[in-house]
């Protein structure tokens, strides 16, 4: 390699992995090693210029820990988390943004069960049905569903909060369906006292998300579904800062005054409500 240049170095480098075990792995390195090679000849990038995106990266792993990820969120504002859910989006409710602040081992909440619990802001019931891709319900789906309170944070962001406030894992009976009580969440901002707020701030860009839930529906033979579901009255849901919204995953917000459900469910009547049904598609049986 005594004699790489600037036209040789490229080939050398995606040559230097013709050692990896995995096609797959060998496949996605010689593409990014290309296109990486590419941007810095198109844009002529400057010794001072990949410094300061290498500062970038050291001052997103300093702020990165187990109940924050600014790496997520790198991608999350520069869409390419958005581009990898629309590409992988088949057959089934569309993805949309996994977000930073998705934990493990959310406690477990029987299907009808009480979310809201002491949580200020507004009482809603949200409901739906899991779904195959013919429309038919899936028995024993799991739900593993997040969102932020009323004050546009998550329990990682707020020490008031219980961490196991508003979020839960549900299993649906063999009629597929779901049910439970919350509080409609606000509009907030996502972390921008990280590089990401001073990348967003650069570039004359706001910070704001729609106010949504998030969603992991995952059930035996199917494929597991990361999405969001959004309200159709929001005011930033064409001004998504990571770029999660779909037509697809928008709903609206009724106002219902079904007595038997709002005693049910400890509600005054009306009281708003929303229906979203989600549609797994079929896992491809693995080659023997």
């Amino acid at each position: 390699m005594r004699n790489v240049d600037a036209n040789t170095l490229t080939n050398a480098v995606i040559r230097s992995f013709d050692g990896a075990a995995d096609p797959r792995l060998r496949e996605i390195i010689a593409s990014l090693v290309s296109h990486l090679h590419d941007f810095a000849r198109e844009v002529k990038l400057t010794p001072e210029e990949w410094q300061a995106g290498i500062a970038f990266m050291h001052h997103a792993a300093k702020i990165t820990n187990e109940s924050r990820s600014e790496f997520v969120l790198t991608s999350d504002v520069l869409g390419l988390s958005s581009l990898v859910d629309l590409i992988a989006s088949s057959g089934g409710t569309e993805r949309s943004a996994l977000g930073p602040f998705h934990a493990e081992g959310s406690p477990l909440l029987a299907v009808g069960g009480d979310l809201k619990k002491d949580n200020d802001g507004e009482a809603m019931l949200v409901q739906g049905r899991v779904l195959d891709s013919a429309g038919r319900p899936v028995a024993r789906a799991q739900l593993d569903f997040w969102q932020a309170a009323i004050n546009g944070k998550y329990w990682q962001q707020d020490p008031e909060q219980s961490p196991d406030n508003l979020r839960f894992r549900m299993i649906t009976g063999d009629d597929g369906e779901y049910a439970f009580t919350t509080v409609r969440p606000a509009p907030y901002t996502v972390p921008y006292d990280g590089p990401v707020g001073d990348l967003l701030r650069a570039g004359g860009r706001h910070a704001w998300r729609p106010a949504h839930f998030h969603f992991i529906v995952s059930a035996p033979g199917h494929h597991a579904l990361t999405t969001e579901v959004f309200f159709a009255d929001d005011p930033y849901i064409d001004e998504d800062a990571v770029f999660g919204v779909r037509e697809s995953l928008l709903t609206q917000i009724t106002s219902d005054n079904d007595a038997s459900l709002a005693q049910k469910h400890g509600l005054n009547t009306p009281y708003p409500s929303v229906r979203f049904d989600f549609r797994l598609a079929a896992a491809t049986p693995a080659r023997g």
